[in-house]
């Protein structure tokens, strides 16, 4: 026991001991819980006696799950078995190997990947003679998925025998989604969100299985509970009915998954769906200095809806944040690439020790074309580089066509959009151009009237290109891409696809060339152009390890780095104004946590970065709000910031964002009896200032209700 409990803090030792019941953990950001967990597990298994067969310890990913792995065999042996160590969907695999038979499924059922669904709709799509165009991948895979967000349609797929129609009526979405059931039950395929449904139509339908996992597992722990669903928290919640011990491990601030379903109210509001829960807080800080410490503490406290708690650290004292402030994009990415440099030379660090956040992956790409002009090794994480990306090298490779009409160029787009030039009309060309000494273009413009031919979009494509390559004189390269994006159908074909983010990156290169062309003069040629940017996809760093990382914050979850650059804190960038649109208040909250959680993965130095210029639409750029909310003795600001810019920032972001403390209501105060026309009498516990709520904990309710301060017909109860 003492071996377990050595080098950990007083909370972590709680923690650790702490076995029996409902327990939350909040721990904050560097605070040692994987150590807790891992150690926690161990102590259950070495001093309780407990079989690891007994002990359900959730994570959310993979990667979590084979270190907290890791970890506890080290600590109780390496021979026994930790299986159910595991995510949740990796638990629900379990559970379906075993059980799946009972609802006429075979246990060696298969898991669907996103490209296997895709696989599935193609068919579908050539059954039906649908081209992409008529409806989307992305479309019918986002209505799948709210079909999915219930468990109804499971009773469909497991009858025996040939499947009913699902969906009565008779649109095309509805005809392609019963298709599509149909395929995933012939193949007797499972998706990620069939894998919680069928387990809990297993468990609703036949109680003995529900009790048969309630018997084995005694103890239930989850990491990262504040990123749980709605569907996971009953699974948990269920599991742990019959034994009650549930101990639950997370950080309200750290929750940056709501637009995927996340909810932070469980852990925020823990103790009311399960009676006498312990709390332990787990608020010493073992990452990062005083000074980056505090700028996040600052931060959070802006956020309503979280656990109050300061993080504090017995870290030596560092240097202050810096917010650097640049004239443009270019003038930022210089500054980060020569602060890098500096931070190599003066302290000797490894690449490795550095790390570059940003909201929006599109924002890489000032940063990388700085990076290779410095020859410094840098690797993405959870991406391709900027000019590996598929819709990027597309559209270069019309560029290359009309400059060079090389094979490779031709090979990769002929086909995208579809021209119906396949395999076998490609092996065609293939054979002429060899025979004939031609490029694969010119033995499709030679022979574009052969048979073979015939109902292709071979002449449209070969008429793209030749009028481009007379326009090519006449315009800008940054034109001229635009130009060949529209003439060949290829935006339009990005757009039918539905991904803006492919969109959004294609919007991004176009005004990177602009860039260039400003620079440059606008007399840059294209074939100097192609030249210039073949550096950046020619070479390939990825194998190096050694090297800067660059990664999105939500990418950057649990890791840590010794330096860390926050680029690209514009106003709608972080907060994303997409976000704020969509879910106003509560979206505001979780962009906060995101700046939270890039804030918290530094140790020693932390950059926030920004710079003045244009956004894409045109809009001009202003600083994060989020560098407004802490205290300016809290950073050093680097950079020509003038006070009328400042004031313009605020007044932008003050009209951006209405509502926020406008016009003072007047209404009732916390502690005053209201009742309410359905709910009956209860008694204000709390005013949301930013949502304009009270918080009223009615007398026959166990939980509370947000209530408007608009809404008329909440009355206060008189005094007798």
């Amino acid at each position: 026991m003492e071996e377990l409990l050595n080098g950990l803090n007083e909370s972590q030792q709680e923690a650790v001991v702490s076995t029996e019941g409902y327990i939350r953990v909040i721990a904050g950001a560097g605070s040692g819980k994987t150590r807790a967990l891992s150690h926690r597990y161990a102590f259950i298994v070495n001093e309780l006696g407990v079989d690891p067969s007994n002990i359900l310890s959730v994570t959310f990913t993979n990667k979590a799950a084979h270190e907290m792995k890791r970890r506890v065999k080290k600590l109780i042996g390496g021979e026994q078995d930790t299986g159910f160590i595991a995510t949740y969907h990796g638990f629900c695999v379990r559970v379906l190997r075993e059980d799946i038979h009972r609802l006429f499924y075979p246990k060696n059922f298969i898991i669907l990947d996103v490209e296997d669904q895709k696989i599935l709709l193609r068919e579908i799509f050539e059954e039906m003679e649908l081209k992409m165009n008529d409806k989307t991948f992305k479309r019918i895979l986002d209505k799948i998925g709210i079909l999915k967000g219930n468990t109804h349609y499971v009773q469909q797929m497991i009858l025996r025998g040939e499947m009913p129609n699902i969906d009565d009526a008779g649109d095309l979405d509805g005809q392609i989604i019963q298709r599509y059931l149909k395929k995933q039950k012939r193949v007797y395929g499972l998706d990620f969100d069939d894998l919680l449904n069928f387990v809990f139509v297993l468990f609703d339908q036949y109680g003995e299985v529900l009790e048969k996992w309630q018997d084995r597992l005694f103890y239930i722990q989850v990491d990262e509970f504040q990123d749980s669903s709605s569907k996971q928290f009953e699974l948990v919640k269920k599991l742990s009915d019959k034994h009650g011990n549930l101990f639950v491990v997370g950080d309200p601030d750290q929750t940056i998954y709501e637009w995927r379903g996340a909810d932070p109210k469980y852990i925020v509001e823990f103790e009311q769906f399960f009676g006498d829960t312990q709390t332990i807080f787990l608020k010493q800080n073992y990452r990062s200095t005083p000074e980056i410490l505090s700028l996040g503490n600052a931060l959070i406290q802006h956020n309503y809806f979280r656990v109050d708690k300061d993080m504090n650290t017995a870290n030596p004292s560092g240097v202050k944040a810096i917010h650097y402030h640049g004239k443009d994009e270019v003038e930022e990415a210089k500054w980060v690439v020569h602060r890098i440099q500096k931070i190599l030379e003066d302290q000797k660090a490894e690449l490795r020790d550095i790390a570059i956040l940003y909201r929006a992956k599109y924002l890489s790409r000032f940063i990388e074309q700085e990076l290779i002009h410095a020859n410094i090794e840098y690797t993405i994480f959870g991406g391709f580089k900027f000019f590996d990306r598929m819709e990027i090298k597309d559209a270069l490779a019309h560029l290359r066509m009309i400059a060079f009409g090389d094979d490779l160029s031709f090979s990769r787009i002929i086909n995208v959009p579809k021209r119906q030039i396949g395999k076998k009309r490609m092996a065609f060309l293939r054979s002429r151009a060899e025979e004939e000494n031609l490029t694969l273009y010119d033995a499709l413009k030679k022979y574009s009237t052969h048979d073979r031919f015939k109902r292709t979009g071979a002449d449209s494509f070969i008429q793209a290109i030749e009028r481009l390559r007379k326009r090519r004189s006449e315009i800008s390269v940054s034109e001229l891409l635009q130009e060949a994006l529209q003439l060949t159908g290829y935006e339009a074909y990005r757009r039918e696809d539905g991904d803006q983010e492919r969109l959004d990156h294609l919007t991004e290169l176009l005004h990177s060339i602009v860039q260039y062309e400003q620079t440059l003069g606008e007399d840059m040629d294209l074939e100097e152009y192609l030249q210039m940017i073949s550096l950046y996809t020619d070479d390939d760093r990825d194998d190096q390890v050694d090297s800067v990382k660059l990664m999105t914050i939500h990418t950057a979850k649990g890791l840590e780095f010794p330096y860390v650059f926050v680029v690209g804190m514009t106003e709608s960038v972080l907060p994303n104004v997409r976000a704020l649109r969509a879910r106003k208040e509560r979206a505001l909250e979780e962009e906060r946590r995101l700046a939270y959680v890039a804030v918290t993965r530094a140790e020693r130095e932390l950059y926030l970065t920004e710079s003045e210029g244009f956004q894409n639409g045109g809009q001009k750029k202003y600083p994060s709000r989020f560098i407004f909310e802490v205290e300016d003795d809290l950073y050093e600001r680097i950079g020509e910031l003038d006070d009328a810019l400042i004031e313009e920032a605020k007044e932008y972001i003050k009209a951006s964002h209405p509502g926020q403390k406008e016009a003072e209501i007047e209404g009732y105060a916390k502690g005053t009896r209201v009742k309410h026309p359905v709910f009956g009498e209860g008694t204000i516990e709390d005013i949301d200032e930013n949502k304009n709520t009270y918080r009223v904990f009615f007398d026959g309710m166990k939980a509370p209700r947000p209530i408007s301060r608009n809404f008329k017909k909440l009355e206060k109860v008189e005094d007798a």
